[in-house]
């Protein structure tokens, strides 16, 4: 105990100065952000814009079938299970399961996410 808290105090303080040094040397060179940011091309001023822009609506369709693609292998172990025992609640799960996926596959249709021609 006795050498623990010299080190943790040692340790504090030394991250706190690293800090305190970085922000004092960071701020007395100032680079302007646009040369930072800008692609190093031999001296030449850039022919085109480096990034293109994403486009959301293929993101969100992406999202959209990870998500429906992970319930549906989630759906598999049931199937598998149906042919060794196939009692009530095996069913109840499977229809509640299947129920809860179609108000979400209508949701998404109704929310108008599933239109891929549609801008925003």
């Amino acid at each position: 105990m006795k050498v623990m808290l010299p080190s943790s105090l040692f340790a504090m303080m030394l991250s706190v100065i690293l800090i305190i040094v970085g922000k004092i040397l960071g701020s007395m060179s100032p680079i302007l952000e646009s040369e930072k940011k800008s692609s190093f091309e031999c001296g030449f001023d850039p022919l085109s814009i480096m990034r293109t822009p994403f486009s959301t609506r293929f993101f969100l369709l992406a999202v959209i079938f990870l998500i429906f693609d992970i319930e549906i292998v989630l759906l598999l172990p049931i199937l598998f299970l149906w042919k060794q025992k196939c009692n009530l609640f095996l069913i109840g799960s499977l229809i509640l399961f299947l129920i809860i996926l179609l108000i979400g596959v209508f949701h998404e249709w109704k929310e108008g996410s599933l239109d891929w021609a549609k801008e925003f």
